[in-house]
């Protein structure tokens, strides 16, 4: 669902990489035709975030630069407007040497080959690329708009090693008034729909009112087919910047270390097992911030 809070929940992520040593960067997807956002209504799309090199933005890419200490370029908000302009230009240069120039493969090529061109653009100050590039893409499973976006991330998850590419879903889990029920069936027809397109999730991360049950996340579990201990929930709070803590005390930096394999000696790798040598969140400026 638009406006659940993704760009928030994959800033708290990249601050426990972060907080653990890990050189992050990020990227945002939004499967409007627009160009970029300077030209939206703010009564439609909330304000515009201007980045240093004068890039005008969602304001996720905001959040980005604040959890994360970074400077991002404009070149880190993709648009399906940004992806068809490079394309057409390309057709209009003879790139694609009289080729019938089609959505796939010539549209999904250019989308995953400026995620890797931006993934490797140091954004902390240091030298050399980052470790992880976290990607949002903006939206709804199912929107016509981003199905394109969708499947050059199904395509992309095969170029990369499976220690290399992990896939979080953030989903609705409503709380129906009359009845006080937490309610899963948004979640489990989403997942039934991402798993349609060739996407499977390592991770769920749950939006409700309250804390979700221990019986909502092993229901979770069985239906999309996850450990329950990768359903995560990400409950209403008065500040955004309790999610990273809420993030940390379900222990998502330690999975996530496990399924990235990062901080993992290579002969430790293709186990199954959890390493006790990966590296503890430091979050006491955070917590006293």
């Amino acid at each position: 669902v638009s406006g659940l809070g993704k760009g928030i929940t994959i800033s708290s992520i990249g601050r426990l990489l972060k907080s653990a040593g890990v050189r992050v960067t990020a990227i945002k997807i939004d499967p409007y035709l627009n160009s970029d956002a300077g030209t939206m209504s703010p009564f439609e799309h909330g304000e515009t975030f201007v980045l240093d090199d004068g890039g005008e933005t969602d304001l996720d890419l905001g959040n980005y630069e604040r959890f994360l200490d970074l400077n991002l370029t404009r070149d880190h908000n993709i648009t399906t407007g940004k992806i068809y302009a490079s394309v057409i230009a390309k057709e209009r240069r003879g790139d694609y040497l009289g080729k019938t120039v089609q959505v796939v493969p010539h549209v999904t090529d250019e989308i995953q080959a400026w995620i890797e061109r931006v993934a490797l653009i140091p954004t902390d100050g240091k030298d050399g690329p980052p470790d992880v590039c976290l990607i949002e893409l903006g939206g709804t499973v199912g929107d016509i708009e981003s199905s394109v976006f969708l499947e050059a991330i199904r395509q992309f998850q095969f170029n990369c090693a499976k220690n290399e590419f992990c896939l979080v879903h953030v989903s609705l889990v409503p709380c129906l008034g009359s009845v006080g029920e937490q309610k899963t069936k948004p979640t489990q027809h989403g997942i039934k729909e991402l798993r349609g397109l060739g996407l499977s999730p390592d991770f769920l991360v749950c939006r409700s009112a309250t804390e979700l049950l221990a019986s909502t996340r092993e229901k979770l579990g069985i239906f999309c087919q996850v450990p329950a201990s990768h359903v995560i929930s990400v409950h209403d709070v008065s500040n955004i910047y309790h999610v990273p803590l809420i993030l940390h005390d379900q222990n998502i930096d330690q999975l996530l270390f496990a399924k990235l394999d990062i901080f993992t000696p290579k002969h430790q790798q293709n186990s199954h097992k959890i390493p006790n040598n990966f590296p503890i969140c430091d979050l006491t400026k955070w917590r006293a911030m």
